[in-house]
């Protein structure tokens, strides 16, 4: 039960992130890289901040660290989750913010970026010795095509630069979601988020001081993006995400979160109007066949 409830958190992180492509780019349009990274990072920090304090009332119990080295693994471990997650964040949206108008951003960086569900499952087995059942790099094969062809049924016709940052954003992606693989397990999960996003907008208000000037009058224009990218996309979906990982499989887990290209297209359709072609519904099986694959092992040892 404990790993279906982790898988169903993840699902829902998925749907989210999905969501969050249309709000991301959208807020690019008005504010910059590092600006739209340092609204979302604190106002998910407030926000799980709160939470997490209602959350102890509520309870009853004080889920903070109990002694020194409870407190060092915490803030530890979530200054390292959030410089992965603010080099990340970053360079998806910069990658982004590069695609001409033209060019299908949303689709490119959607396919590209879910190749973090590749990188975690070499990296994985690579670093961590992990031995992967042969169900699980199935389902990494089903993933891949089943968001080609969802994401970039119509072809490549050239390669922009935004597609190599994107690119570059699925390696900090997949050394994000094994991090948090690690220190989820010794941390409680919100407060573990907590110190992430906060960290990540220490970084991205130092960058943005030395790379930005950011236009405040600007931010009112994208204010329903920045409110869903923090509280939602931010603090929610990653907050999701630790604690579903803490009961799933790595290479699983990022499997579903991959989901978010999906979403993402049903965002558009559902936001912009977009619709979705006959080859993007069979991608769209594709992928949710890759799931169900990439968990069948864990069906197949309880029998």
């Amino acid at each position: 039960m404990k790993k279906l409830f982790g898988n169903i958190e993840l699902l829902l992180t998925a749907i989210i992130w999905g969501f969050a492509f249309v709000a991301q780019t959208a807020g690019l349009e008005h504010v910059s890289t590092f600006t739209l990274s340092v609204l979302r990072s604190f106002i998910a920090f407030v926000f799980l901040s709160i939470l997490a304090f209602i959350i102890s009332l509520v309870q009853k119990e004080n889920s903070f660290p109990k002694n020194r080295a409870e407190f060092k693994s915490l803030i530890f471990g979530g200054i390292l989750c959030g410089i992965a997650l603010f080099v990340a964040t970053n360079l998806q949206q910069f990658g982004i913010s590069l695609y001409p108008k033209d060019a299908g951003a949303s689709g490119r960086a959607g396919f590209i970026t879910a190749l973090y569900v590749v990188f975690v499952a070499i990296i994985g087995s690579l670093l961590y010795r992990r031995k992967n059942h042969p169900l699980v790099w199935c389902g990494v094969v089903l993933a891949i095509v089943g968001m080609y062809m969802l994401c970039l049924s119509g072809g490549v016709n050239n390669i922009y630069l935004g597609d190599v940052v994107v690119f570059l954003c699925a390696f900090a992606f997949c050394g994000h979601i094994l991090t948090v693989d690690h220190f989820v397990k010794k941390n409680n999960g919100l407060l573990l988020s907590c110190v992430q996003f906060f960290t990540m907008g220490v970084l991205s208000l130092i960058f943005m001081l030395i790379f930005e000037s950011p236009d405040w009058s600007a931010v009112g224009n994208s204010l329903v993006s920045v409110v869903y990218l923090g509280v939602m996309s931010s603090g929610v979906a990653y907050t999701l995400q630790i604690v579903g990982q803490k009961n799933t499989d790595p290479t699983v887990a990022s499997i579903i979160m991959s989901l978010e290209s999906v979403f993402a297209v049903i965002g558009g359709w559902l936001i912009l109007g977009e619709r979705l072609s006959s080859v993007e519904l069979v991608g769209c099986g594709f992928v949710f066949a890759a799931i169900i694959v990439a968990q069948s092992p864990g069906f197949i040892k309880k029998k």
